[in-house]
C-alpha cells in the first residue's frame, strides 16, 4: 500500500509565514512609529519651543 504524496504544503506555510512575517512586521513598525518616535518628536519639540520662548524674552527689545 502506497503512501500518498503531499501535496501543497510547502505552499501553504510559505503563503503562512509571509503573511505572519509582514502582519506582525508592520505591526511592529507601528508600534515603535507611533509608541517611542512620536513621543520623543514631540517632546524635542516641545523643548525647542520653550527655549526659543526664553530666548525672545531674554533679549531686550
Amino acid at each position: 500500500m502506497p503512501i500518498a504524496p503531499i501535496t501543497g504544503k510547502l505552499r501553504k506555510r510559505l503563503f503562512l509565514d509571509l503573511t505572519a512575517a509582514i502582519g506582525l512586521g508592520t505591526a511592529g513598525g507601528y508600534a515603535y512609529w507611533y509608541g517611542v518616535k512620536v513621543p520623543s518628536l514631540r517632546t524635542r519639540e516641545e523643548f525647542y519651543a520653550k527655549y526659543e520662548q526664553q530666548k525672545q524674552a531674554e533679549v531686550p527689545s
